[in-house]
């Protein structure tokens, strides 16, 4: 523990806390309440995302980034203007697929698992390789969409027609010549592959809004798709770590894979904390302090909190982790690399509370750590 008359360098890091703080306004908060207590120390933010909604918030955040905007259509094909990052110096790209194909971008009653798709997620491709920008980074999380990522090949120049025997056919011969000079990085926690039962439609279409009939008719068109863009693209990807994500736009990049300068399926928070140079910033900081909505059993499995403390431990960094809910199972599994698990709340709260409270709890949770950190 660190000395009370000695100023510390403090870098907070959080993930948003879903559905109620972005993870921009989780940091701001943590940070005004440790300042409350010990204002001479300084505090550095990195808020954090997975590749999901908030993704092009917490890169903007490290600074180093403009935002711009594209015409795109939304899951339901309607146009709308979404934004994405160019880097200052011209090199880098990041784009969310929720920002144009998202679940947030449909109302509670237009959900609907069968006719959504990831156009507007190609539209935007095709918005960075008109602004020649050589690398993206592209955060999947969020989809509304289980169309497999025919929508992003379609907007790229594929075509995609029915045979009379009723069988898909994928011609690629209009595909963007552009994409053998751009290097893509995905962004994607989720390792189904995009068939059966662990995967695109069964695992996440009833969160899209599909019945089962659905889910087994999505299952089953993505079958038939799967068939004609591995015949076209000479790549069997279906069963592929990945594959099913966002509803099989990890597919459709994984077959692309070799038409790219260059291509990787990378965790989210990895490619988002390299988008923010966060290593750099975490080798001058004295103590960490990272979080998300729960820390439970799937923290251990590759969420943001995990991969902070991850390389605090790696750097001989202190971490402290804040969750608005905390589950034994998340505790257990940053303990073992030496986190220090902190709950918002000082008493049991019910989430519908928690959620509705705002950045009050977050503040006077900063306030507290600050208050511990002494000999």
């Amino acid at each position: 523990m660190s000395r009370p008359d000695r100023a510390l360098r403090v870098l907070i890091a959080p993930d948003s806390f879903k559905g109620s703080l972005t993870s921009v306004e989780v940091a701001e908060a943590l940070a005004t309440g440790w300042r409350r207590v010990r204002p001479a120390d300084t505090i550095g933010l990195a808020p954090l995302a997975d590749g999901g909604e908030g993704t092009l918030a917490a890169v903007a955040a490290a600074g180093g980034w403009s935002r711009r905007t594209a015409r795109v259509r939304d899951p339901l094909g309607r146009w709308i203007e979404a934004p994405w990052l160019a880097a200052d110096d011209g090199s880098t790209a990041v784009v969310e697929l929720a920002a144009a194909s998202g679940l947030s971008r449909l109302a509670p009653g237009e959900l609907d698992p069968i006719r959504a798709t990831t156009l507007g997620t190609g539209d935007l491709l095709r918005a960075v390789l008109d602004a020649g920008i050589g690398r993206v980074v592209l955060g999947i999380g969020g989809s509304a969409t289980t169309d497999g990522g025919r929508g992003i090949l379609e907007a790229l120049g594929a075509t995609v027609s029915t045979a009379d025997d009723g069988a898909v056919v994928v011609d690629l011969a209009g595909l963007d010549p552009r994409l053998s000079s751009l290097a893509v990085e995905v962004a994607c926690d989720v390792t189904n592959p995009l068939l059966g039962a662990r995967v695109a439609a069964a695992t996440y279409g009833p969160q899209k809004g599909a019945t089962k009939d659905q889910v087994r008719a999505l299952d089953a068109s993505n079958a038939a798709w799967a068939d004609a863009l591995e015949a076209a693209t000479g790549r069997g990807a279906r069963d592929l770590p990945g594959a099913g994500a966002a509803g099989g736009v990890g597919f459709v990049m994984l077959c692309l894979a070799d038409r790219f300068a260059a291509f990787g399926l990378i965790p989210g928070v990895d490619l988002v904390m390299a988008s923010v140079g966060f290593d750099e910033r975490l080798a001058a900081a004295d103590v960490v302090i990272t979080g998300e909505g729960r820390i439970d059993a799937q923290t251990a499995f590759g969420k943001t909190a995990l991969g902070v403390a991850r390389r605090a431990q790696a750097a001989g960094v202190r971490c402290i982790a804040v969750g608005g809910g905390v589950q034994p199972d998340g505790v257990e599994a940053l303990g073992r690399l030496g986190v220090e698990v902190v709950p918002v709340w000082e008493r049991p709260v019910p989430v519908a509370e928690a959620m509705a409270a705002g950045a009050a709890p977050l503040v006077a949770c900063g306030a507290r750590i600050a208050a511990s950190t002494v000999d």
